[in-house]
């Protein structure tokens, strides 16, 4: 990403006894590159590993965002291999500018199914000492517990008022369908006929 070099390709040039594609001196680094490694886990409960079928998967893309993903919808999470699931690298100008990209790209990516890490990733680009870059490697024991990813109460709110406003919505379409709201449809009215004896 800082390169712009496919690092695979010239491994496997080298490989095949040519010479890399850049000659002998290697093109500068440019900008800043983060990855965040999506995975089948549960933050909340001490990272333990998650298995079962992702039902949705949406994964972010656009300008400096790059998805390595292995996953699909339907695909099940086995226990037997590596909970890896995709790999979400963004470029930016600088580190504030890749950092904000990875915060609205991890916004953006949805996956259900399993238990996976992406609130935890949101929670840790937004936190103010990795904005600052003061980081080591206590940062979990000094600043994460689960209750960082409880959803706040605006969050909550807005959550509801989405499932009221799908709820409504979902109303006024079978109304409509139904003709039960007085607009026309294609369906006639027809007045059930008294049953007469024979």
């Amino acid at each position: 990403m800082v390169t712009g070099l496919d690092l695979v390709a010239e491994q496997i040039r080298v490989a095949e006894g040519r010479p890399l594609s850049f000659g002998t001196t290697p093109p500068a680094p440019r900008g800043w590159s983060m990855e965040a490694r999506i995975i089948a886990e549960d933050p909340a409960h001490n990272f333990m590993p998650s298995v079962g079928r992702i039902e949705r998967i949406r994964l972010p893309q656009g300008p400096g965002v790059r998805n390595d993903a292995g996953v699909y919808r339907g695909y099940t999470i086995p226990v037997f291999y590596d909970s890896l699931m995709a790999k979400l690298v963004v470029w930016g100008q600088d580190r504030e500018h890749a950092r904000r990209r990875m915060l609205r790209a991890l916004d953006e990516a949805v996956l259900e199914g399993p238990r996976t890490n992406i609130a935890f990733h949101r929670w840790l680009v937004a936190h103010p000492e990795f904005v600052a870059g003061r980081l080591s490697t206590r940062f979990l024991d000094q600043h994460f517990t689960p209750d960082a990813l409880a959803p706040s109460r605006a969050e909550t709110e807005l959550a509801l008022l989405a499932a009221a406003l799908h709820a409504r919505e979902e109303y006024q379409r079978v109304s409509v369908a139904s003709g039960g709201n007085g607009e026309r449809t294609a369906w006639r009215s027809v007045r059930p006929q008294p049953m007469r004896p024979r």
